[in-house]
């Protein structure tokens, strides 16, 4: 009998022991304080950036063959001056047909899908505005302006839009619209210097 009172005092002594350890380990444990105002603050702002690319997502432009109608947003990001985008869609209408994925000899149908190719040599005319090779091909002998100064070096980023109509206007500064008008290429481009002498 005396035995089982001793057990039953170990027992209880023991539950005790474990509640306490279980309390002590309860008031260890670290208080979670509530997200300061700058946290949330951060929080707020991640989320606001994430809206913001989903909505850049959204202004996806889709380029279709003939159609311009991007240009004013486009252009003034590359930096194009108001009073020249008049004659910078003429000649992206004439040089690519506005599909910025354009390159030589490349036929495209109406949503710019490249369908195949002419005969024609000048596979290294580039993008929108038909960027040459001379201008970035580091292999090919000219200036090499845009490769030598601005790391445009390769046909692909020459076919990125923008990429295309910044590379373009680094060339306008330097030679004004020389780059894309055949009165100036010598006589061996006359016949296409009269078409485009309506050019505005």
């Amino acid at each position: 009998m005396q035995n089982t009172k001793y057990k039953i005092q170990i027992s209880i002594f023991a539950a005790f022991l474990a509640m306490a350890s279980g309390a002590q380990a309860i008031i260890s444990e670290p208080i979670q304080e509530p997200p300061s105002t700058s946290t949330l603050l951060v929080l707020t702002s991640n989320i606001l950036d994430e809206s913001l690319v989903i909505e850049k997502q959204a202004e996806v432009i889709q380029f279709r063959h003939g159609d311009v109608s991007w240009l004013p947003k486009l252009a003034s990001q590359a930096g194009w001056p108001k009073n020249t985008w008049k004659r910078l869609a003429h000649i992206i209408l004439r040089e690519s047909g506005g599909c910025p994925n354009r390159i030589g000899s490349s036929i495209v149908d109406k949503n710019c899908n490249i369908t195949g190719y002419t005969k024609a040599t000048n596979k290294s005319d580039s993008g929108l505005l038909q960027i040459n090779g001379v201008n970035w091909d580091p292999k090919r002998s000219g200036t090499q302006l845009l490769c030598a100064e601005h790391k445009i070096c390769t046909q692909e980023q020459l076919l990125d839009a923008l990429t295309n109509l910044k590379a373009g206007y680094i060339l306008y500064q330097r030679a004004g619209w020389g780059p894309w008008d055949p009165c100036q290429w010598g006589p061996a481009y006359a016949s296409r210097c009269v078409k485009s002498a309506s050019m505005p």
